[in-house]
């Protein structure tokens, strides 16, 4: 079995890159997943694409099998039409149980820009959920991924790396939007999307008093569900010039392919409104939002992905012995991980050596009592037990051999050696 990551996320390439790679829909991963069995038919595979990172994990039943990271760029080049020059050198690779440990912190939110945030697993579990729904998931990717639910609920209860401002839309909102107002009830928030991450926004401004909520989508009954459920209310996306020259607080996070507002736009935008602050929550991947927009006025305060890298940090400075804890708990589930894996590598070579050498010693000692007449049930009972002592000292050395192999990974030149020093089919 062999199994790997090829990825980009915040810490080795730009927002630039990474909106350059991401799979903004279910629509687009769904046509990765078609080109994926297209270009490496007996590979498994699970896409993970967030605001963060992209990943794409994939396992196969021989490390011969498996595509290469080069191989793996030109998927991401060909696909998303786009120079590997671009992105190459962003990309890293883990193998076997450098790749499992990375999953677990990933899940764990160990490796997120706002430690232990929790929709990184709500992430995870969509996209294992959606490879499984395109038939891309098999056994290996399986276990992974509810092993890494399973991490994930570990860390959660066993470290205190989630309490406090562990969001993204909340470190936003706690920490950006409190550097501009000093309070909140008294102004407007326009959303522009409906997802989940503008609901979670919502929801720590709710916190902070807002009142008056205008969402915006272009699905108007998604906007209607969610200014509903946070007593707001949805308008046309139709109006959407109009309800940014209202706004005091702008939350985008539409996930659409290329920025929604540029430059000339908002500058129109800005020409309307009276000279107060406007703080803008770009949370879209790729941005809504052309960089440019937050260089127009010095009341404009545009804020995107990258710009939380900062806060966030420090965050991860205060959790630091937190951070050890969960590091720790991650280590131990990616061990029993690599060890339940391995020995499904090596158990039926075991099994069936130790069948065959059992089966031969039945069969002679059939043949032995046939001739032994005189020997009483206590003397053959001996004699099988003393056969068997036998046969355990013999197996002793080369199983033995295979669990020491087996701890590096799964031990497949032993194993071949094994099927033809002993004449084991597959």
């Amino acid at each position: 079995m062999n199994l790997q990551v090829v990825y980009c996320n915040h810490q080795t390439a730009t927002l630039d890159v990474r909106e350059k790679l991401a799979f903004s829909s279910e629509d687009q991963l769904i046509r990765a997943y078609d080109d994926l069995r297209a270009r490496f038919p007996k590979t498994e595979a699970v896409v993970l694409s967030t605001c963060n990172r992209v990943e794409l994990y994939t396992s196969q039943e021989s490390p011969d099998e498996a595509p290469t990271q080069q191989q793996i760029a030109q998927f991401f080049a060909e696909f998303h039409k786009i120079r590997l020059d671009d992105f190459v050198d962003d990309l890293l690779e883990r193998t076997g149980p450098d790749a499992v440990r990375h999953l677990f912190e990933v899940v764990s939110s160990i490796d997120s820009m706002v430690l232990g945030e929790p929709q990184i697993v709500s992430q995870v579990k969509e996209a294992y959920d959606l490879a499984l729904k395109n038939e891309s998931c098999g056994p290996l990717t399986n276990a992974l991924f509810q092993g890494a639910l399973r991490v994930s609920a570990r860390v959660r209860t066993e470290t205190k790396l989630a309490e406090g401002r562990v969001s993204i839309a909340s470190v936003a909102v706690g920490e950006f939007g409190k550097s501009i107002f000093d309070r909140f009830d008294d102004k407007t928030v326009l959303v522009i999307g409906a997802g989940e991450m503008a609901e979670e926004t919502l929801r720590y401004l709710k916190d902070e008093g807002v009142r008056k909520i205008i969402v915006i989508n272009r699905s108007p009954r998604r906007a209607e569900q969610l200014a509903s459920a946070f007593g707001g209310t949805s308008q046309p996306y139709e109006e959407l010039d109009r309800w940014m020259v209202a706004a005091d607080v702008i939350v985008s996070t539409t996930g659409a392919d290329r920025p929604i507002v540029d430059v000339p736009r908002f500058s129109k935008i800005i020409e309307q409104k009276e000279a107060q602050p406007i703080f803008i929550l770009d949370l879209g991947a790729p941005r809504d939002f052309e960089p440019a927009v937050g260089d127009i006025d010095d009341n404009v305060f545009l804020y995107d992905i990258d710009s939380l890298e900062q806060t966030c940090e420090q965050n991860r400075a205060k959790r630091s012995r937190e951070v050890e804890r969960a590091r720790r708990l991650v280590e131990d589930e990616t061990e029993k991980f690599m060890h339940d894996v391995y020995h499904q590598a090596t158990g039926p070579i075991v099994k069936r050596l130790r069948e065959e050498w059992h089966d031969i010693k039945d069969r002679e000692l059939e043949l032995l009592f046939n001739k032994l007449h005189h020997i009483d049930g206590e003397d053959k009972r001996m004699i099988e037990q003393s056969i068997d002592r036998v046969i355990n000292k013999l197996l002793h050395p080369p199983l033995k051999a295979l669990k020491q192999e087996a701890r590096q990974g799964p031990p497949h030149g032993l194993i071949d050696a094994l099927k033809r020093l002993f004449h084991l089919g597959d």
